[in-house]
């Protein structure tokens, strides 16, 4: 039997349909037995029953803690895929939409590429069924199927037009790691899931942010549900600091596991985004980074997965996987139904918080003003200053930043009572956050500059 070290947050209902024959019923039962024998030598946690009593698969699989299931060797393929990321379809990523099925984004050479699908488009039929009012599920389980298979949409476009479409469904990958250059020289790294590529794909990214001039980091691990150990220790030696990739209780030994060297680093001021559903392999990475003061974590509480499963392949090719350990990080606090706090908890998004520090951290001499909330998306905002400034405003001085992107178009002008006005050129998003930069290079009217440059943070009402 192989075994593969695993940290995921996946809980399948496996149904198991009655076995017609008697070589399928002696295959199950051989499978009961090997799958006691695993479970004997190498499950970690509670078995709530009499394991040797057991006579079927899914009467041992409800024995154990909802982390352990068994997979036959198509769900196992199918698991893996979707934790690579992989799938069998059109190749685009979709969300609801009132007119039927929003297109966000379309895969490159996929089918749906090569139909000349565009990001924008609406789907409203497949397979002449309309789908409109259906959910993403609903409408994910028409586009998915046997590779080279053919599925028929019909397409609302952003012109008003309507076209039918045949499109071949391929395998194609979903992108893992997304990252960007935010205002500040900040970069942002954006992993779903740890994939066998995971580290690879971060390493890659923190490099070509840095070419492009990335000073400081952000690093989002919300939503991710974990995946590939080896991933995590490989991604725990990215950070200056961190020896320790976590501490492991297996049946019966416990151990300090290292994280993997790597020849290049993420800054100490790194900042780790997580939220409730960051689970496993993430909060192993969290936890780790956390511990030995590698980088800053913001956001809420995680899952509370503190468990690692094993795969082990049996003698037809399904699979069991088992809890066979429970980590923490190297500070020993128990992650498993408690999950991983972070430094500095937030109330919204925590990117707005975390890109908001980093470049606050940019401007020590600069004085933070009270922070404003629940502003309109229609503002003008009155900065006043203790003496008068000359017009007009030097270009640059004053800047409007949306956290988590990039500055937004301001005009500026000089008010009543040494006040400096500042206006958005567009209505500012419901439920975003700002950053208000005003540099000293404002003059006064003899010709000197201000002393000290100011900022605030700005939060718009929902």
């Amino acid at each position: 039997m192989k075994k593969v070290l695993w940290s995921f947050i996946f809980i399948l209902s496996v149904i198991l349909f009655p076995l017609s024959n008697a070589s399928a019923a002696n295959n199950e039962q051989q499978l009961v037995e090997e799958i006691k024998e695993i479970i004997t030598e190498n499950y970690v946690g509670k078995v709530n029953g009499n394991l040797q009593n057991a006579k079927t698969i899914s009467e041992i699989i409800n024995m154990l803690d909802p982390y352990s299931t068994y997979f036959t060797k198509q769900e196992f393929e199918e698991f893996m895929n979707s934790i690579n990321m992989s799938t069998i379809g059109i190749g685009v990523v979709i969300e609801e939409h009132d007119d039927g099925i929003h297109i966000l984004q379309v895969i490159e050479e996929s089918g749906a590429s090569e139909a000349g699908v565009v990001a924008g488009d609406i789907i409203i039929g497949i397979n002449g069924q309309s789908i409109v009012g259906s959910s993403t599920q609903e409408a994910s389980s028409l586009l998915i199927g046997n590779e080279g298979s053919e599925v028929q949409i019909k397409l609302l476009h952003e012109n008003g037009t309507t076209s039918t479409k045949t499109i071949t469904r391929k395998k194609f990958t979903l992108p893992n790691v997304e990252s960007a250059l935010l205002f500040g020289d900040v970069g942002y790294i954006a992993m779903s899931s740890f994939s066998e590529d995971g580290a690879q794909l971060v390493k890659d990214a923190l490099t070509q942010l840095k070419q492009r001039g990335a000073t400081s980091f952000i690093l989002d691990l919300q939503n991710n549900g974990g995946g590939y150990v080896a991933t995590a220790e490989q991604l725990t030696g990215l950070f200056p600091k961190a020896k320790i990739a976590y501490l492991l209780q297996e049946a019966h030994a416990s151990y300090e596991v290292r994280a993997a060297q790597q020849n290049m680093k993420f800054p100490t001021d790194t900042r780790i985004l997580v939220n409730r559903y960051s689970a496993s392999a993430s909060e192993m990475l969290a936890a780790s980074l956390q511990d030995q003061q590698s980088a800053i974590l913001y956001g809420e509480t995680t899952y509370g997965k503190g468990a690692m499963q094993g795969f082990f392949e049996l003698h037809d090719g399904s699979y069991l996987k088992l809890t066979v350990g429970k980590f923490t990080g190297p500070a020993g606090q128990t992650i498993n139904e408690v999950g991983v706090k972070p430094t500095i908890q937030t109330k919204t998004a925590p990117l707005f918080q975390a890109h908001y520090d980093a470049i606050k951290a940019q401007y020590k001499e600069y004085q933070e003003l009270v922070s404003l909330k629940n502003v309109p998306t229609t503002k003008t905002f009155v900065v006043k200053f203790s003496q008068a400034f000359s017009s007009p405003i030097p270009e640059g001085s004053v800047q409007l930043v949306a956290l988590g992107g990039d500055e937004i178009p301001i005009t500026t002008k000089v008010g009543k009572d040494n006040s400096l006005l500042v206006t958005p050129k567009n209505p500012l998003g419901k439920g975003q956050e700002y950053m208000l930069l005003v540099h000293p290079t404002i003059q006064k009217p003899t010709g000197d500059k201000l002393q000290k440059g100011i900022y605030l943070h700005i939060a718009v009402t929902n």
